[in-house]
C-alpha cells in the first residue's frame, strides 16, 4: 500500500511544502563552493642519493593540489596549506549543495506527481 494512501492530498502537499522550505533554508545557509577535490601528495625529487628515493616516509611534501574538470579535461592547481583548507571547505560545500538539490528534486517530483493525480 502507498505510504500516503489514507492521507488527504492537501495534508501531503502541505508536508512536502514544509520539507521543501526547510531545504531552501539549508540551501540559503551554504557558503562559497567549488567543484573538485583537494589532494595532499608527497613526492620523490628524482635524485638517486636523496633519502626520498628509497624511503616513502622521507618523501618531500606534503604538497597540496586542487583538481577539477573543465569541459571534460582535468585541471590541477598547486595550493599552499592555507589555500588547501579554504578549497577543502569549498569542496565540502559543493557536495552539500549537490545533496540538497537531489533531495529538493526528489521532493518536487513527488509533489508534482501528487498534484497531477488530483488535478
Amino acid at each position: 500500500m502507498a505510504k500516503n494512501a489514507g492521507v488527504s492530498t492537501d495534508a501531503v502537499l502541505a508536508r512536502y511544502e514544509r520539507r521543501y522550505e526547510a531545504l531552501k533554508v539549508e540551501l540559503a545557509a551554504l557558503g562559497y563552493f567549488c567543484k573538485g577535490t583537494v589532494l595532499s601528495r608527497t613526492l620523490r625529487c628524482g635524485r638517486a642519493t636523496c633519502p626520498c628515493s628509497s624511503d616513502p616516509d622521507r618523501r618531500h611534501g606534503p604538497y597540496f593540489e586542487w583538481t577539477y574538470k573543465v569541459a571534460g579535461k582535468t585541471v590541477n592547481h598547486r595550493l599552499s596549506l592555507q589555500e588547501a583548507k579554504v578549497y577543502q571547505d569549498g569542496s565540502a560545500q559543493y557536495r552539500k549543495l549537490k545533496s540538497l538539490l537531489r533531495r529538493m528534486e526528489s521532493l518536487s517530483l513527488r509533489a508534482l506527481a501528487r498534484k497531477a493525480r488530483t488535478g
